[in-house]
């Protein structure tokens, strides 16, 4: 018998894109379900064979990633190419994008988790998934929070007025990081913004002496791949008060920049 998510209850309230994709694989034996990179990651066997990506490096999709029998890829991207891409890193191994929100019916999505799921369970398995479990389509697609948090009205108001301080100062620059904000002062970046589960950070240098008197304080923490370079990161999910943020805005900027830029800085330029 197939193995249902816990708290899923098809039917009885309108469903999203996150509840329909966790109805299908559920509807498959042994599944579990781990977050792998900030992604859910849906297992059999300690296998992946579907890994949910939203928007994933900014790319703007929500999608499904599968690992495919050898030549399905090519045949699903280059006979369907509005339904399915190559994905990043994993592409080269033969695994298929979906996109779940351009059209594709629920039911060839579901066939695609199907083969996915057959192409990485054990054998003895298989013979236990029955007939390809069909859904009712999700009735409204992804709450913004869920997408990019820093589209929500509130949130991008905020990350608005950093913007407006950041690129205040001389030759500072606007760019992307993986699909989130960053700023520079000339080629070194300075100030970050990114969400992650849901709650909003600022990024700035403080250097590596400075970070402990910053953890005392709750809405800060070392980020995990820059933190070893001096970096701390705060939480301004709930409020974002200005006269926090600007002397961190200014002292990372200042570690950064050229002598020539905190020249033009002090005198107003």
């Amino acid at each position: 018998m197939a193995k249902a998510k816990k708290g899923i209850n098809p039917g009885k309230r309108s469903k999203d894109i996150n509840m329909a994709v966790r109805e299908v694989c559920f509807g498959l034996p042994e599944v579990t379900e781990v977050e792998s990179h900030g992604s859910p990651d849906f297992r059999v066997d300690g296998k992946t064979f579907a890994t949910l990506a939203i928007n994933h490096h900014g790319d703007g999709r929500i999608a499904l990633w599968l690992p495919m029998p050898a030549g399905s890829q090519p045949y699903y991207v280059e006979n369907e190419p509005e339904h399915y891409f190559v994905p990043p890193y994993v592409g080269p191994r033969g695994w298929l994008g979906v996109h779940l929100d351009q059209g594709l019916s629920w039911k060839a999505i579901a066939q695609r988790v199907r083969e996915a799921w057959d192409h990485v369970a054990p054998r003895s398995l298989q013979a236990q998934a029955g007939e390809l479990h069909l859904i009712e389509p999700p009735t409204r697609t992804l709450d913004p929070m869920d997408f990019d948090p820093l589209t929500v009205p509130v949130h991008a108001k905020r990350l608005e007025g950093l913007r407006e301080r950041a690129l205040a100062y001389p030759e500072s620059t606007e760019d992307r990081r993986f699909g989130d904000p960053i700023w520079r002062a000339g080629k070194k970046t300075f100030a970050t913004a990114y969400a992650s589960k849901k709650q909003i950070f600022y990024g700035f240098w403080v250097g590596l002496d400075a970070q402990p008197q910053f953890q005392m304080d709750d809405r800060f923490h070392i980020p995990a791949y820059t933190g070893h370079n001096g970096w701390i990161s705060m939480d301004v999910t709930r409020g974002c008060r200005w006269g926090d943020v600007a002397p961190l805005l200014d002292a990372s900027y200042r570690h950064f920049a050229l002598k020539r830029m905190i020249k033009a800085l002090d005198e107003g330029g």
